[in-house]
Formats: C-alpha cells, sequence, structure tokens
C-alpha cells in the first residue's frame, strides 16, 4: 500500500510539511497483520496536508478497517487544526442549533442521550472520554451530574475549566488520576476513531465502570450508504484524524472483546454530515446532479431520514454495560 506520496501533478509533498514519524499498525482488534487495501483518500482539510495520500486497509481476519500506515502518536497531533471543529467552544456550536420545533424534532438528530438523556436511574458520575469543548459536559452538569472531562488536545481541557468550572484532564486512557470503579457511565463521542489502541481504551473503560455501568459510544459507519456513495469524499473518513472505521460488527466485536455486554445498537443521523460530504465531493470533482442538490439542507435532511429508516445512516451509536 502506498502513503505519503503526491497527488497527481505533484512531484513532492509540501516544502513546509514538518517530518512526520509514521507507523506500520496490526490490527487495532484482533492483531493480526494480513490486510488488503481498502481504499486511498487525501486529508480533507485544506491546505496544509494537500499532497498527502492516506491508506485504509481492511484485516482478513476480523475485517476491521483502519488506517495504516498511520501518523505515530507523536505526530498525530500535527494534523489537528486550531481550529478543529469539536474542539470549539460549547457557545458557538450551540447557536447553529435548533430543537425546539417540530421540523427539527422530525429531521434532526435522533440522540437522545446528547441531550442528556442516559440510562441511568438518576444522575451520578459520568467520564466523557474526548470531551472537546464541553458542552455536554456542561449540559451533563446542569442535570446535577458529577462530571469528568477527558481530552489529548491541551486548549479545549483548559477551556473547560477555565470557561464551564468543570473538572477535565488532559491526556487518555489510563490516566493515574481516575481510578477503577469511578463512574457510572462514561461516553465516547466521536472520539473512539481517533485513538491509536481503541481496544486497550475500552478495556480501561471497562475498569473505570462500575459493575453494572453504562459505556456509551457513538462512531462514523463506514458501513452506511452516505459512505457507498460519496466514497473518498465521505465527511466521516476525515483522515488521517480517524484511525479506526467501524461498521456495526465490528464495534459491536470490540466491545464484547473488552469485556462488554452490547445493550443497543442503532443508526443515527446527520444531514449536516451529508451536505459536508457533498461539499468535499465538489472540491474533489467529483458527483453530479445529486451531489449538488445533497448541499440543499431541505433534502439533506430528507435523505438523512430515509437512510436512518433503512439502518443505513453514518453514524451508529452503541449502549454496552460492565456486567454486573
Amino acid at each position: 500500500m502506498i502513503t505519503n506520496r503526491p497527488v497527481v501533478g505533484r512531484l513532492d509533498t509540501p516544502p513546509h510539511f514538518p517530518a512526520i514519524e509514521w507507523e506500520e499498525a496490526a490490527c487495532p482488534q484482533c492483531g493480526s497483520n494480513s490486510t488488503e487495501l481498502f481504499l486511498e483518500a487525501p486529508d480533507p482539510l485544506p491546505p496544509e496536508n494537500q499532497g498527502l495520500i492516506f491508506a485504509v486497509v481492511r484485516c482478513c481476519e476480523c475485517h476491521l478497517i483502519y488506517t495504516n500506515p498511520r501518523p505515530s502518536p507523536n505526530s498525530i497531533s500535527r494534523f489537528y487544526p486550531a481550529d478543529y471543529r469539536p474542539h470549539r467552544r460549547a457557545s458557538k456550536m450551540r447557536q447553529t442549533r435548533s430543537v425546539h420545533n417540530l421540523y427539527s424534532r422530525l429531521f434532526g438528530r435522533p440522540c437522545q442521550e446528547r441531550r442528556g438523556l442516559l440510562p441511568w436511574p438518576k444522575p451520578g458520575r459520568l467520564l466523557d472520554f474526548g470531551c472537546g469543548g464541553g458542552s455536554f459536559l456542561k449540559t451533563m452538569a446542569e442535570q446535577g451530574w458529577q462530571v469528568t472531562g477527558l481530552d489529548a488536545a491541551v486548549g479545549a481541557v483548559e477551556h473547560v475549566r477555565d470557561q464551564h468550572g468543570l473538572t477535565a484532564l488532559v491526556g487518555t486512557l489510563p490516566h493515574p488520576d481516575l481510578q477503577p470503579c469511578s463512574f457510572d457511565v462514561i461516553t465516547m463521542w466521536h472520539s473512539l476513531e481517533h485513538v491509536h489502541q481503541p481496544l486497550t481504551i475500552l478495556r480501561e473503560a471497562y475498569q473505570l465502570l462500575i459493575p453494572g455501568g453504562q459505556l456509551i459510544v457513538a462512531t462514523p459507519n463506514i458501513a452506511s450508504w452516505p459512505f457507498r456513495f460519496f466514497r473518498t469524499s465521505w465527511f466521516g473518513l476525515d483522515l488521517p484524524r480517524h484511525l479506526t472505521h467501524f461498521t456495526p460488527t465490528t464495534l459491536r466485536m470490540i466491545l464484547e472483546n473488552a469485556g462488554f455486554r452490547l445493550k443497543s445498537l442503532r443508526p443515527l443521523r446527520h444531514s449536516d454530515w451529508l451536505r459536508s460530504s457533498a461539499r468535499l465531493a465538489q472540491r474533489h470533482h467529483h458527483g453530479g446532479l445529486l451531489t449538488q442538490t445533497l448541499r440543499w439542507k431541505p433534502l439533506a435532511k430528507l435523505a438523512a431520514w430515509l437512510c436512518y429508516l433503512a439502518g443505513q445512516s453514518d453514524c451508529i451509536l452503541a449502549i454496552a454495560e460492565r456486567p454486573a
């Protein structure tokens, strides 16, 4: 497979681009080194990373799809721009939301957990892994939860502490400040796909939960209709920041391998992902009339709804439990 090669028409990578440490990875799920090339695609965030092409492979043993080769843990931060959307301040993100009208409830995001309705009888102890700008933490704290955020982005953690006055830690799992059996619920909102060793992260989360505690994981779904339509322009690909690309089957598999008992696995609809994919496709000169029309918000909402009804949304949400 090929990575770090120039795009068509370029003779070398951009001269300003810093040296990157690359690593060849075994399958994060089963450890196999037997893979087949799944696709190659560029970083969608211009212009810093133009000229870099990233390979995505599929494990021949367990069929997990993952980015390989990939930037090492010491180098991956260079691919996160200062204005990376999940790290933005919560107030900016909330200004774009409208959840009070009937239209939004019908065609918006059917994720009651993201709005704070967690599968737990009363407010308890919550860890948000990959907390970003702290929007979800703030929501849960307002509902009486004892919250802790964890994120590798120093700026995001400082914002959570300084602006919201909430507990947030820099780093990943395992973390020396987090003790076993100290949380009732752990959430991972589009963060598991960003880590180099997802199985290790899930096993550490298992240890942090009390027996009977709940884990909530939301990830992109690379088995979805939107991916099949947009392919290398699919917004959920986000190379090289997304290191593992889950399907419902492989997400179930890795959760169970970590010791969890899966309680539910369902699709989530994101019409804004369809619009973002359509914009990327047009930038890459892919697609035709349908791609253009999917940039129109009402049509994107309708398409997202149809994907949801067919179980083919480009996001999936799993709720798993540490057995008592």
